[in-house]
């Protein structure tokens, strides 16, 4: 009884997430080119995400040593994170203040699939070093090693794609050669199902790229891919944490001006005292 309970909740939430998505032009988009399907999932996902994190359309993760990614389609940052360069359409971002990446496709078949594995690749390959020193450094066990920080996760969400078996075999191939860090976390695909990574356990856990295993999941009862998104978005960065950013290590790298002229402001008695001492 309290099963049955419980799966009319998760089927009406579903049913509420499904509302949304479509009231914020999800699948009347569906298909077109441009920036309109990032933004729709901008806007759908951010009323669902933790508070302490924040969704950001269309942007770049800058470096302390002037690395750059490529162009992302959506950011997920610190709320804290200072706007290094904010503009309506482009923005830079602190590798340390990204948790993540999405890279949102309209139809996902082979090419567009390594395309973003690849930008998500060289997202995660970016180093986080601009932290103050902390007494007691916080460790996260993820992709088989020890972080000081959390490391960015890869997402890939498209409103449809070729058959997900054969997706699945090209996500495989791709991720065959490739360090447990820097594949993505998951794909997913509106209305057909999603790819994570599983380990042993009856139930498959999120943070599970530790034995390599790729799993084509298929969608629960309820019958929509929103609702474990949803779900997956907010388990995934509710633990999210950063140490205080050390700005000052990005002001090193650019010249902030040199200093021509001195005038001294001690007044004369200050100047007497100082003598005098």
């Amino acid at each position: 009884m309290e099963q049955n309970r419980l799966s009319e909740i998760f089927q009406s939430a579903a049913g509420r997430l499904r509302a949304d998505f479509q009231a914020s032009g999800g699948f009347t988009h569906h298909g077109e080119k441009g920036t309109a399907r990032e933004k729709i999932l901008v806007d759908f996902i951010s009323k669902y995400l933790p508070g302490h994190v924040q969704a950001l359309h269309s942007g770049e993760v800058i470096t302390v040593d002037g690395q750059v990614s490529p162009q992302c389609d959506i950011l997920i940052c610190d709320r804290s994170t200072p706007p290094l360069l904010d503009l309506d359409s482009y923005r830079m971002v602190p590798s340390e203040c990204v948790y993540g990446v999405i890279e949102v496709k309209s139809k996902l078949d082979a090419k567009e699939l390594v395309d973003a594995c690849e930008k998500i690749r060289r997202v995660k390959r970016l180093p986080k070093s601009a932290f103050y020193p902390q007494m007691l450094q916080t460790q996260y066990r993820m992709y088989g090693r020890e972080y000081t920080y959390v490391p960015a996760a890869g997402i890939i969400f498209a409103f449809d794609s070729i058959d997900m078996v054969k997706l699945g075999d090209h996500l495989a191939e791709w991720c065959r050669d490739k360090p447990l860090g820097e594949r993505p976390d998951s794909v997913w695909v509106l209305g057909k199902g999603y790819f994570t990574w599983v380990d042993d356990e009856p139930h498959p856990q999120i943070h599970a790229q530790e034995s390599g295993d790729l799993a084509l999941m298929e969608l629960p009862e309820v019958g929509e891919v929103l609702f474990p998104f949803t779900l997956y978005l907010s388990m995934h960065f509710s633990a999210a944490r950063m140490d205080p950013l050390r700005l000052i290590d990005y002001a090193r790298q650019a010249s902030l001006g040199t200093a021509k002229n001195h005038w001294s402001v001690t007044s004369k008695a200050e100047a007497s005292t100082r003598t005098n001492e």
